[in-house]
């Protein structure tokens, strides 16, 4: 069958840049929340080795990378900005696009300066225009260079685990103050996307494309007989999804969201940026993994029909191009990763969706937030110790399907 989705790949600067940056994942490792033990200061040093690292992309056959710029590596003080870390940003951009690769930059991807942290993060609607301030200067920066853009990775997540959950930075336990985050991430995506266009536009370039990179998941009742389950499920992807879904896309903010800045309703994203790992079964106000149901390393749900309909249901609010922008799951032994990936792309496929792209999380294994390096979703090893890259079986049969832009079962049993 032919594949009519470009593959490309993705990743998030503190999960592989490394360095000892003021930001809140450092700190959040300097407290001692990481499961393994292991901190984003080592990372996979990409930073000293994004030569090396594009280089590898080029040669899998890879023309699609997103990836993100470190707020604490360019302004590491409030209202300073790092000229050589710009240049450094510069002379990778231009080097992927010298290899023919495009670039999808994401400007938020769970870090936070320090000093914003303490200013109070995106829990302070005031900060708004501090965000605003960095998006500004990424454009003067790098807007000659890149035509499209992540304004924030996963609000939602972001929200609900640093705020609610408490298990990242900074930790809190707090439902009200996670949709106020979810809320004021929201408003930034909405002046982000605006200024993007304006200051481009402005600089006379063509061609712009903004969206914000929405985590969504299947929430299934755990007895569709129930009408208590249902309901449940029914408000628990509300809460966590669609009103934020509404919000960023139409500038509509229906309860529980709430406009901490005047935002006109209309269109606010070129494209449908879509995050999808897993289904979760409802029962009453929790969530688990259903019974018996195939499972990665992490205990999540393999689920591969659940990308379609999240993918509709961003498409039936706002029709737009969609990329899936991560879709990827944790294989530490690259036993099933490309089944997963095989199942997910067909499902696609066979939905006739206007999916465009398809971004593996992730290009190399990486320090994975709380897990991490304990973690592995890449299609290339990540040999921390050393260092060394290599391409997994995973990896090669993503290679076969770039080269053939074919998509079949036998392409699965490829030799080692």
């Amino acid at each position: 069958m032919n594949l009519p989705i470009k593959l490309g790949v993705a990743s998030a600067s503190a999960q592989i840049e490394g360095g000892n940056l003021k930001h809140n994942w450092n700190d959040w490792h300097i407290k001692g929340h990481i499961k393994d033990g292991s901190n984003p200061t080592r990372a996979c040093d990409h930073w000293n080795r994004w030569r090396e690292d594009i280089d590898l992309m080029a040669d899998m056959g890879i023309r699609h990378y997103r990836f993100s710029i470190e707020w604490a590596r360019l302004e590491p003080e409030n209202g300073f900005y790092d000229g050589s870390a710009a240049v450094g940003y510069r002379e990778m951009i231009l080097y992927m696009k010298g290899k023919d690769i495009t670039p999808l930059l994401t400007l938020h991807h769970f870090t936070n300066p320090m000093w914003f942290e303490e200013m109070g993060g995106f829990a302070n609607p005031e900060n708004i225009p501090v965000f605003l301030k960095f998006v500004a200067y990424a454009v003067r920066t790098f807007g000659d260079l890149v035509e499209e853009y992540i304004t924030i990775n996963e609000p939602n997540v972001f929200a609900v685990q640093g705020y609610y959950a408490g298990e990242f930075p900074p930790g809190q336990k707090s439902a009200t103050t996670a949709l106020k985050v979810m809320s004021i991430m929201a408003c930034c995506h909405v002046r982000a996307y605006q200024l993007i266009h304006q200051m481009r536009e402005e600089m006379g370039h063509i061609g712009t494309k903004v969206g914000f990179a929405h985590h969504m998941r299947v929430f299934t009742p755990v007895s569709s007989k129930s009408a208590w389950h249902t309901t449940c499920a029914k408000t628990m992807a509300w809460l966590f999804q669609g009103a934020l879904t509404k919000a960023c896309l139409t500038g509509r903010f229906s309860a529980p969201m709430r406009k901490y800045i005047e935002i006109k309703p209309g269109e606010y994203s070129d494209f449908l940026a879509l995050n999808y790992y897993t289904r979760s079964t409802v029962t009453g106000t929790k969530y688990s993994t259903k019974a018996n149901a195939p499972v990665n390393d992490l205990g999540w749900e393999i689920y591969p029909k659940g990308i379609v309909s999240c993918a509709t249901k961003l498409y039936e609010t706002l029709p737009r191009p969609i990329y899936i922008t991560e879709s990827g799951t944790c294989d530490n032994n690259d036993t099933f990763r490309s089944k997963y990936i095989y199942d997910h792309l067909m499902a696609l496929v066979k939905s006739k969706l206007p999916v465009s792209r398809y971004y593996h999380w992730c290009f190399t294994d990486n320090f994975e937030w709380c897990e991490g390096e304990s973690a592995r979703f890449g299609l290339v090893h990540m040999d921390y110790e050393t260092q060394e890259r290599t391409i997994k079986d995973s990896g090669r049969f993503y290679m076969e399907m770039i080269k053939t832009g074919l998509i079949k079962p036998e392409m699965l049993d490829l030799p080692n």
